[in-house]
């Protein structure tokens, strides 16, 4: 569920399912969507702050194993209708009138990113956690996800939406995911602070931080920056690193119709605006939740969780180009 409150010149908005790491639901997405639209006009409400309940998480995700369900019973409307629904919620973010600050002390994927780095400020800790996971479940990034990632530093952004790589605090920061970098204690501080004084409580909250990616870039940069997923893979084995050989059975280890449907709408993006990368997401998730892959994914990752998927392609270079082209007809 959402908790909303309004506390001194704030609107408070928390994510409360802290037994499954706030993960989305519908109900939530509402919330969220009702909320913004009461404190939109109320000039008593100076900006507006969300956050995670439990300590652990600020918000895992979608509820990824509903659309699933939805997808068995062949209830693609629904499953447009949800998407449909979470989209716009991430463009009235994007697009709020007054500050929309994220304070992540915690895990933060997929739909927790689209509730949060669409906004004005975006806080974290070095507990923060950021990943966008989705070619492990035969999906992609999405939430606006194929607006953010080409704007990150270099090629981060892809190496996230192919790989699913986690990014701590620091590394968030540095990649252009958040704009603030503090302690726990300090972000535990800060609603309060904010209620009292605003977005000025932000003024002295930031902190250095040692970003461990940043040692890896020139390889990022090289290796993700290909033109294409093949020239991808010939450049991560020609590296012949420890950092490459891992990267390259991670990537093997995903969807390989996701790595190319992932990899072609977020090179995209690109050239997109943030309201034409939903569309194209929204598009682009009626194909990839009808797949057989996007079942099985999330069959071995969230329900069954013996992390053995079956993927109907046993390699990405024996997947149909054609039938990925298709998808974007």
């Amino acid at each position: 569920m959402v908790l909303t409150r309004r506390e001194g010149r704030a609107g408070f908005i928390l994510l409360n399912r802290p037994r499954v790491l706030n993960a989305l639901d519908h109900s939530m997405i509402h919330g969220i969507a009702a909320a913004l639209d009461e404190w939109r006009d109320d000039p008593s409400v100076h900006a507006v702050v969300i956050e995670g309940a439990g300590g652990r998480a600020f918000c895992a995700g979608g509820d990824i194993r509903a659309v699933r369900d939805m997808a068995l019973a062949e209830r693609h409307d629904d499953i447009a209708a949800f998407f449909a629904e979470e989209y716009e919620v991430n463009q009235a973010i994007a697009c709020y009138p007054k500050p929309f600050i994220a304070l992540v002390d915690g895990i933060c994927m997929g739909g927790g990113i689209g509730v949060s780095v669409h906004g004005t400020v975006r806080v974290v800790s070095e507990a923060a956690m950021f990943a966008m996971p989705e070619t492990g479940i035969a999906l992609f990034p999405d939430i606006g996800a194929t607006f953010i990632l080409p704007r990150l530093r270099g090629h981060i952004g892809m190496y996230m939406a192919l790989t699913g790589v986690r990014l701590l605090g620091p590394d968030a920061t540095y990649a252009g995911l958040a704009t603030h970098f503090t302690d726990r204690e300090t972000i535990a501080a800060l609603p309060a602070g904010l209620a009292a004084h605003g977005v000025s409580a932000l003024a002295a909250i930031q902190r250095p931080f040692d970003a461990q990616i940043a040692a890896q870039m020139d390889a990022i940069d090289r290796c993700f920056g290909a033109d294409s997923v093949a020239a991808i893979i010939t450049n991560l084995s020609a590296e012949q690193t420890d950092w490459s050989r891992d990267t390259l059975a991670t990537l093997r280890s995903m969807s390989p119709s996701a790595v190319l449907w992932t990899f072609k709408i977020v090179r995209a993006g690109a050239g997109r605006t943030l309201p034409q990368c939903l569309a194209a997401e929204l598009a682009l998730t009626r194909h990839a939740t009808a797949h057989p892959d996007f079942a099985e994914g999330v069959r071995a990752m969230v329900v069954d969780k013996d992390r053995k998927p079956r993927w109907s392609a046993p390699s990405i270079e024996a997947v149909d180009p054609a039938a990925i082209d298709a998808m974007f007809a």
